[in-house]
């Protein structure tokens, strides 16, 4: 958000805030280590699912999280123009099938662009449950730590063929960035690194109940090291990236991540130790925030127009105030009776071998 807003008058000191968009590697991690967990936690009780009440579950928890609040926002896209940040959209399929990051469109169509990242996460859905139930069911050390290899190595195999064939020629031109984005910075196949280290967190949680043990023993070092490889990505991202940036950057950044995001999650850490006042209303409030802020912002520049004076504390204030309070809304209105009604809908998943009692 804070990234966002820079283009409507924050300032802040030095250039950390031209990382803001790093939040969505964050965000990738983040998820891939609690969908992960999610999906894997009966395997690692020894309680295996059976296949298709497991996988009915999981895609209907995921839509009921998901389309709510998610349909409601793109329904003021489509019905008040007014509302949009630009005034160009993709078309309303694109959004329904969520491929707006993977299908070509015009650069000028810029509303709801950011809807992008939630693509990825939808793909993700799809990908993992198979992919998790395949491993699971014949568990192997080695087909796992294949497969994470394959998908890790072969992001960074795509991302140099397509910076080779579709970037290199265009290095100082005006064209590079939007191929950049189109190519190297939204589509999800090149895009599976966060997610992934966030699901490599949640398998040796589950099946290597020794190496956590000894990971959350460390969180200290582990955020030390975090944080250290967090700022060799940093300047290895700086900018718009070139060739070692895309293909060796974002895996490290998603690796720095996952070290600081473990790290987090132990006690032996301070952030593991302290309890942020606020911080689980954020948390609540989180996807809320992130559908309806730039509508918000939006709304604001065209009411305030420069009455702010570029203040960074009015703005800040005014505009963060205004995107929590929409973003409540949003929530009791429609995202928390979405997750009622799942949790009245959904059941126990029944153990694989067993039946269900009369």
């Amino acid at each position: 958000m804070l990234y966002h807003l820079e283009s409507h008058g924050l300032r802040l000191p030095g250039r950390l805030i031209a990382y803001g968009w790093m939040g969505v590697d964050l965000f990738f991690v983040l998820s891939g280590y609690l969908i992960g967990w999610q999906l894997l936690r009966p395997w690692a009780l020894g309680t295996p699912p059976a296949w298709r009440p497991w996988w009915t579950q999981f895609m209907l928890r995921r839509a009921l999280r998901i389309l709510p609040a998610y349909g409601t926002v793109l329904a003021l896209y489509v019905l008040l123009p007014a509302s949009r940040e630009a005034e160009l959209m993709r078309p309303l399929w694109q959004f329904l099938t969520f491929t707006i990051n993977v299908l070509p469109g015009a650069p000028e169509a810029r509303a709801f662009s950011h809807a992008w990242s939630l693509c990825v996460e939808e793909h993700f859905y799809l990908l993992l449950p198979p992919v998790a139930w395949w491993l699971a069911r014949r568990p192997a050390a080695g087909k796992t730590v294949a497969m994470a290899l394959g998908v890790l190595l072969g992001g960074m195999l795509l991302r140099a063929w397509l910076w080779r064939q579709e970037l290199a020629p265009l290095q100082g031109q005006g064209a590079y960035v939007g191929r950049f984005i189109a190519l190297i910075y939204m589509p999800s196949p090149v895009r599976l690194d966060g997610l992934l280290m966030g699901v490599v967190l949640a398998v040796v949680r589950g099946f290597r109940p020794a190496w956590w043990a000894a990971l959350m023993a460390r969180g200290a070092l582990l955020l030390g090291v975090g944080m250290a490889g967090l700022a060799l990505a940093m300047w290895l991202l700086r900018g718009v990236p070139d060739f070692a940036g895309i293909v060796f950057g974002y895996p490290l950044l998603s690796c720095s991540l996952a070290c600081v995001l473990a790290g987090c999650l132990s006690e032996q850490s301070w952030p593991g130790r302290w309890r942020v006042p606020g911080a689980a209303a954020l948390a609540t409030l989180a996807f809320s925030l992130y559908l309806t802020h730039k509508q918000v912002y939006h709304a604001l520049d065209a009411y305030l127009g420069d009455a702010l004076g570029g203040s960074p504390v009015l703005v800040f204030c005014l505009y963060n105030g205004a995107a929590l309070l929409a973003a409540a809304a949003l929530y009791w209105l429609v995202e928390r009776p979405g997750l009622r009604l799942r949790t009245r809908l959904l059941a126990p998943v029944p153990v694989q071998g067993l039946q269900p009692s009369a």
